[in-house]
């Protein structure tokens, strides 16, 4: 019996000394480019970082390389797994290039980690309003909408949009509603009057479920927890490409070929509500042609396919209906997407001119 009582104790110590060693703490982002601001016109830098061990993490102390430099991060315990941010700002007192460092000292690593954020102080920052053509509330924007384009299975293409600060209080941009196959950072986090900013968006085409045209709508806010609108909506479109690689010259002889009477429609409603057009497809391969998918990048118009399926020489018509006040109210370009098995031809935009 007293034998086995010390093995309890000896068990129960093991234990208690366990919870460091499970501990980890990881740095997602721990290198930030803030790129210019104004002198005195203090700049801000978000780090993601992540607790990786098995229990409870606790920030112990974060020390910045210089007074000049403040810090943000979380005094309560942080779960497992769970990610965090920690933010630098630094006051941008001095006029030139500058680099802050600070050290986050843990109970879940046995040495700081660094964290470190970069860029220049310049004496009078440009005034760049005149390309940031679209208003959404105080920020103006370089763009509507994003288009992933010629996506193929595994890629992680990117895209930016460039924001500018019109109004008179500083904000930390953000895009909201994020789909789970899409990712976005905006640098710097926080943008002062008369400052820019860049959001860069990646799409991780692995995520995409089908081939053919993807579609969703994201929001930018000015601050993290603003509510949805309409007038701030930025629609995204992706278009996964079926794969057709290692195809030999054998098998592309044989493969179906498709052939269009018109890739662009021009419509005149003259008057009218709505309007129809139609273009003639025809497979001039050796082997049938099949369209997998047809869509719009738009709402106002409504196709019509006489046959997804044709055989060698065969024909079919594709109608369009473009309806006069819905392609009013769009952002993005009228066009029609036809995925095809034709490898030298898989995507297919009709493009749509309505008057």
């Amino acid at each position: 019996m007293m034998m086995n009582k010390k093995l309890i104790i000896l068990l129960l110590m093991a234990a208690a000394a366990a919870p460091t060693s499970a501990q980890r703490l990881t740095v997602i982002k721990g290198n930030v480019d803030c790129g210019s601001t104004g002198y005195r016109q203090p700049v801000t830098a978000e780090f993601e970082l992540r607790n990786k061990g098995l229990r409870k993490l606790r920030i112990q102390q974060v020390r910045t390389s210089c007074g000049c430099t403040s810090v943000d991060y979380p005094r309560q315990d942080i779960g497992a797994n769970d990610k965090f941010t920690i933010r630098l700002t630094y006051d941008a007192a001095q006029l030139g290039h500058f680099q802050k460092e600070a050290a986050v000292y843990s109970n879940g690593s046995k040495n700081p980690i660094y964290l470190t954020m970069r860029g220049v102080v310049q004496a009078e920052v440009q005034n760049f309003s005149g390309t940031y053509p679209y208003e959404m509330g105080d920020l103006r924007i370089d763009g509507q909408s994003i288009e992933f384009d010629d996506v193929n299975k595994g890629d992680r293409p990117v895209q930016e949009l460039h924001i500018y600060n019109s109004g008179t209080t500083t904000y930390r941009p953000n895009l909201m509603h994020l789909p789970a196959y899409l990712s976005a950072t905006v640098q710097p986090a926080t943008v002062a009057p008369g400052h820019a900013a860049t959001i860069t968006v990646t799409l991780h085409s692995d995520r995409l479920r089908d081939y053919g045209l993807t579609q969703t709508a994201v929001y930018l806010a000015a601050n993290p927890g603003e509510k949805v609108s309409k007038e701030k909506e930025i629609p995204v479109s992706a278009v996964l490409l079926p794969g057709f690689i290692g195809l030999n010259d054998a098998q592309r002889q044989l493969a179906p070929k498709v052939q269009l009477s018109a890739d662009t429609l021009n419509i005149a409603f003259a008057g009218k509500q709505k309007k129809t057009e139609t273009i003639d497809i025809v497979n001039n391969g050796r082997t049938d042609l099949k369209i997998s998918s047809l869509q719009m990048f738009t709402l106002g118009l409504k196709v019509t396919l006489g046959k997804r399926v044709l055989a060698p020489g065969e024909s079919t018509k594709l109608k369009v209906t473009a309806l006069r006040d819905e392609l009013r109210n769009v952002r993005t370009r009228p066009r029609v997407l036809m995925i095809t098995n034709d490898p030298d031809r898989p995507k297919i935009v009709i493009n749509i001119n309505a008057k």
